[in-house]
């Protein structure tokens, strides 16, 4: 079935529609969402509530905006964020044991492997180390724009600048 046909019957409500997007694209929005707050469990949970609200503003989404899988993730990832903003994530990181830091060790180049399945990853490999640091950051990892100001000892003025540059540089890569 045609992408944009889909997206259509979604907006229309149509329930097969939605089972298709969200067959389609959970596993995707799930690891991004899970890089983010680092709880399967609340991945899950997370993804499933970014599907509902997509169905419910999907009158908000336009095509000649971007595409549909951008506006989604993009809802993904400001939920996932305000996950870990809340009380109750602050909480429950109160108590962690060493061993939950253990896999949150990576690399400065070891983008996350979910990036291979919304096929960026090859094109993030193509920019240059100061792109993918802050990219990874932005958009892999949750970081905000500060955060990632911190993290890589910028100032915030110079992430944003780089964050936008980066972002024009992959659309042209990407053919948007």
């Amino acid at each position: 079935m045609n992408l944009d046909k889909l997206v259509i019957d979604f907006q229309q409500k149509d329930v097969k529609a939605y089972e298709k997007l969200y067959n389609m694209y959970c596993n995707s929005i799930s690891g991004v969402v899970n890089t983010i707050v680092k709880n399967d469990d609340v991945a899950q949970e997370i993804t499933q509530d970014v599907f509902i609200k997509a169905w419910n503003k999907s009158d908000s989404y336009s095509s000649k905006k971007g595409r549909f899988f951008t506006w989604i993730l993009n809802i993904a990832r400001n939920a996932a964020i305000d996950y870990t903003r809340s009380k109750k994530f602050k909480q429950s990181k109160q108590n962690l044991n060493s061993d939950f830091f253990v896999d949150i060790l990576e690399t400065s180049d070891n983008l996350n492997n979910s990036t291979d399945a919304i096929g960026i990853k090859e094109f993030v490999k193509n920019l240059g180390d100061k792109c993918k640091s802050v990219i990874e950051l932005l958009f892999f990892k949750g970081y905000t724009q500060k955060e990632a100001s911190e993290e890589l000892d910028i100032p915030l003025g110079t992430v944003k600048t780089r964050n936008r540059n980066c972002i024009a540089e992959l659309r042209t890569m990407v053919g948007v």
